[in-house]
């Protein structure tokens, strides 16, 4: 299978798993729900253990999965907060700004160098946020962009997209020095301690909550399994720019959902700015 083809598949794993997180953030706190994406996964991915080859694992590797570890809880969370609080139409386009961090952390983690086309996807990517909230121009120009940080869910974001750039350049790194799919079976194990510590601090009647929604958190293990196989598929097969520009249709995916699923109001003109952003992101990445 071709890398567009394991990014795309990604694309909309990470699309439904919103939506469908989104909906379990209705009855449940933000730690249970990161926990569930990752422990529900976790099993699915061991299935394949006995029928893989263990690579030889040195230093690099697990010096990089361990600071990638905290990076990923802390994002996760944010993220999960972000399209807890605000609409997944106003949240989800901001992750078009972590190709435009990755034009300078690839440059410092891996040495890759866009051309010149990036600047005019930068440009598109801004253009693209301002036409998210473009109906409040009638109050004055700059207020497009003065929504954005009222949105505490769209700020969260941004901070998200940023540690998803560094995150993508460390996770290459790592899968270099092991293999896609063992990586992405032992980083979900040793995450899926991590959150279970973390949310045995923070969640109450945690065994009943499991009970609650089964089918809805087996359906979102399932999603961000595949998310995690074809992320880590793709990466290997191509730049890490080339495979977010495609990954991050993911956003035009979840603004749709938003809409069918959570009734989200001015669709047209975020699927219009979130549109603009993924145009800017392809031109970053080409």
């Amino acid at each position: 299978m071709s890398w567009f083809a394991y990014a795309l598949i990604c694309a909309l794993s990470v699309a439904i798993m919103d939506a469908l997180s989104k909906k379990a953030l209705i009855d449940n706190d933000p730690y249970f729900v990161a926990w569930v994406r990752v422990v529900f996964a976790a099993p699915l991915l061991l299935f394949a253990l006995p029928f893989i080859e263990i690579p030889k694992l040195d230093r690099v590797f697990f010096t990089i999965t361990s600071i990638l570890l905290p990076l990923d809880v802390i994002a996760l969370l944010l993220y999960l907060k972000a399209i807890n609080i605000s609409p997944l139409s106003l949240t989800l386009p901001f992750l078009s700004l972590t190709p435009v961090f990755v034009l300078g952390t690839s440059y410092i983690i891996l040495g890759e160098k866009p051309d010149r086309s990036g600047i005019v996807g930068i440009f598109l990517v801004v253009i693209g946020a301002y036409l998210l909230n473009v109906h409040t121009i009638k109050r004055g120009f700059l207020e497009p962009l003065k929504a954005i940080t009222k949105e505490k869910g769209s700020v969260l974001m941004v901070i998200v997209a940023f540690i998803c750039s560094v995150n993508l350049n460390l996770g290459k790194v790592a899968v270099l020095h092991s293999s896609p799919i063992f990586l992405s079976i032992f980083y979900l194990f040793i995450l899926s301690i991590l959150l279970s510590l973390i949310v045995s601090f923070k969640t109450k009647d945690f065994f009943s909550k499991i009970a609650s929604q089964k089918l809805l958190f087996f359906l979102i293990g399932i999603s961000m399994a595949v998310m995690t196989v074809t992320h880590l598929k793709a990466i290997c097969l191509v730049e890490v720019s080339y495979m977010v520009s495609v990954k991050r249709l993911n956003i035009l995916f979840g603004v749709v959902l938003g809409t069918v699923f959570f009734k989200e109001a001015n669709i047209k003109e975020r699927f219009l700015g979130a549109t603009v952003m993924v145009i800017g992101i392809i031109l970053i990445s080409t």
